[in-house]
């Protein structure tokens, strides 16, 4: 009787707990570091994982370097290999807080918010201020945003020879629907 009642109150902690954090390991990061006349060089990422806790405003977004998406071959391999050195480095990670964000606040009109943390790329860390769009959609929150990453921040090297051919700053969108676990449930 009493392992019973300890189990039943420690999954309706969990559940309670679970309530309290947005999630998705589905969000999205384009990114863009063209120079008009050359090659466009773009990527898009599909398997970013995202956490949102309202009650500490904080903000986690991760996002696998290996699960970008190149339209060549040969720029995802020189991409992963040279630049970003995925293996070494298999993740970038973003925390931070978002300012004065009240779960309470959110509906369906699209507020700006600042989220001040820490860019983490290739073992390097970057304080930085984000700005994103956030609104109550029917399936949970959604959040866009728009930022730019200076590749020197982070200690990629570009070689001289196509240095002129891509952008010294990587323009980034994220978009992402986070949900509770509650939420998730319910859409089953």
């Amino acid at each position: 009787m009493k392992t019973t009642t300890l189990l039943l109150l420690f999954f309706n902690v969990i559940s309670v707990l679970a309530q309290d954090k947005f999630f998705t390991n589905s969000g999205t990061v384009n990114f863009e570091a063209s120079v008009p006349l050359f090659e466009e060089i773009k990527a898009v990422n599909r398997q970013v994982a995202i956490i949102l806790e309202p009650k500490s405003s904080t903000f986690i977004c991760t996002v696998p370097i290996k699960d970008f998406r190149f339209k060549l071959d040969l720029m995802q391999q020189h991409f992963n290999e040279n630049y970003m050195e995925s293996d070494r480095y298999p993740k970038a990670v973003f925390k931070g807080k978002i300012q004065k964000f009240d779960l309470k606040d959110v509906d369906e009109t699209e507020k700006k918010y600042e989220i001040k943390g820490k860019l983490y790329v290739r073992g390097k860390a970057k304080e930085i201020v984000v700005n994103a769009l956030i609104k109550k959609v029917d399936n949970g929150i959604q959040i866009i945003s728009d930022f730019p990453i200076l590749v020197s921040d982070f200690n990629i090297k570009i070689p001289g020879a196509i240095a002129s051919k891509i952008s010294q700053t990587a323009n980034t969108e994220l978009t992402a629907i986070i949900r509770t676990e509650e939420m998730l449930l319910t859409l089953k």
